[in-house]
C-alpha cells in the first residue's frame, strides 16, 4: 500500500486533491481511499488529508502516520506543523514553492534523502497562470505523478475531468500538465547535475 498525506491550509482544495488522486489511481485499476480530517476548518486554517493506493481492498480508516509521500500545498506550514512527521527516509517530499529546500531552511532535513524523490514546483504561480486563482491542489497532482510514477498523468487528467467540468476542467488540466512538465525537467536537472 502507499499512503500519501497532504498538507494544506483551508481554501487550498487539500480534501479534493485527495479525493482526485484517489480518483486517478482508481481509474488506473487500484484500490484507493481519501480520507479528509476535519477539525476547525476555515480559511486559512491548517488541513490535512489522506490518501491510500493499494492492489487489493483498503480496510484501514485512520490517519496515515507514516506515510510514502507528502505533498505540501503550503510552504508557511513547514515550521508550523510536523508537517514530515512519520515520513519514510525513502518517501517522496513535494511541495509548492519555486524556493529549494535549502532556502526553506529543511536543507539539513532532507540530507542523504534520495534526491530524485524531493521537488519543489511553482504550483500556485502555475495555476494563476492557467486558472487566474491561487488553487495549487491539481497542479500538485501533475507534480506528484511526475515525481512518483504512482498514477499516470493521463489518471489525473481524468480525474480532474470528472471532478470539474468545461473551463474549469481545462485550465487545472493544463495547470497538471505544466507541473508534471517542470517536475520532470527540475528531476533531469538534478540527475545531470548529480
Amino acid at each position: 500500500m502507499f499512503q500519501i498525506r497532504i498538507h494544506g491550509r483551508g481554501g487550498q482544495g487539500v480534501v479534493t486533491a485527495a479525493e482526485m488522486l484517489s480518483i486517478a489511481a482508481f481509474l488506473q485499476g487500484k484500490h484507493a481511499q481519501a480520507v479528509p480530517s476535519f477539525g476547525s476548518e476555515r480559511t486559512g486554517a491548517p488541513v490535512v488529508a489522506y490518501c491510500r493506493i493499494a492492489d487489493q481492498t483498503i480496510r484501514l480508516r485512520e490517519p496515515i502516520m507514516e506515510p510514502d509521500a507528502i505533498i505540501i500545498q503550503d510552504p508557511t506550514l513547514l515550521h508550523q506543523v510536523e508537517v514530515f512527521g512519520g515520513l519514510k527516509q525513502d518517501g517522496y517530499i513535494l511541495i509548492n514553492t519555486n524556493r529549494s529546500f535549502e532556502e526553506l531552511g529543511v536543507g539539513d532535513f532532507v540530507r542523504g534523502w534520495h534526491a530524485e524523490r524531493l521537488c519543489t514546483v511553482p504550483a500556485t504561480e502555475i495555476a494563476m497562470k492557467h486558472l487566474g486563482r491561487p488553487l495549487p491542489n491539481a497542479v500538485l497532482l501533475g507534480g506528484f505523478a511526475a515525481i512518483s510514477s504512482v498514477i499516470e498523468l493521463a489518471s489525473v487528467h481524468a480525474a480532474i475531468s470528472e471532478k470539474f467540468s468545461g473551463k474549469v476542467a481545462e485550465a487545472n488540466i493544463a495547470a497538471a500538465s505544466a507541473a508534471f512538465e517542470y517536475v520532470l525537467r527540475e528531476m533531469k536537472e538534478a540527475a545531470d547535475h548529480a
